[in-house]
């Protein structure tokens, strides 16, 4: 009787039942209800790339994607998995690495480290929750998961996971992967 009667003073002062339940405080109008609703889709809308180049935080990956010519790739249907490395991340490489990867004549080398970052499908972390296990990665290398502590693949530990997007998932890393040789 008390869920009737509350669903009866939504209906009332003209809120949607989501928006209720949800306990929507800053609004209670069921056109900014809708508006939430299509700002989330949009998000979702976002491409892997899409999303990098709208965060400063990866500014050098979307310069390496684009030196490496894989922006299309990863605009791409997918689904992929990427692990993303921060600037901060691309900074703890020795002196002088970011520059000479960006070159031309190092693209070949640029874009095997790149698609060390991806794996083909949709992979959450909850997929290494509690396990070790060895994702194929597009570059051809197996990377190792640790997912025993928090998440460590290959030496880097994610420390944003689950970032969802049109074409796959974004787990954003603190150190840059690179393929053993």
């Amino acid at each position: 009787m008390k869920h009737f009667m509350l669903l009866a003073a939504v209906a009332a002062i003209g809120l949607t039942p989501v928006a209720a339940y949800a306990g929507n405080h800053s609004s209670n109008k069921k056109g900014d209800h809708n508006m939430q609703t299509a700002q989330a889709e949009q998000v979702v809308q976002q491409d892997i790339v899409d999303i990098a180049l709208a965060d400063d935080n990866f500014s050098t990956l979307v310069a390496a994607l684009q030196a490496a010519d894989l922006v299309s790739a990863l605009k791409g249907d997918g689904p992929f998995t990427v692990f993303a490395p921060t600037n901060d991340a691309f900074a703890k490489l020795p002196e002088g690495t970011v520059e000479n990867l960006l070159m031309p004549e190092n693209k070949a080398k640029l874009a095997k480290i790149l698609t060390y970052h991806v794996v083909p499908g949709s992979v959450p972390s909850s997929a290494a929750a509690g396990k070790k296990v060895e994702l194929d990665t597009l570059a051809g290398i197996k990377a190792n998961v640790d997912g025993t502590n928090g998440v460590n693949i290959a030496g880097a530990n994610v420390v944003s996971a689950d970032i969802e997007a049109s074409n796959g998932i974004i787990h954003v890393i603190d150190n840059v992967m690179l393929p053993q040789e």
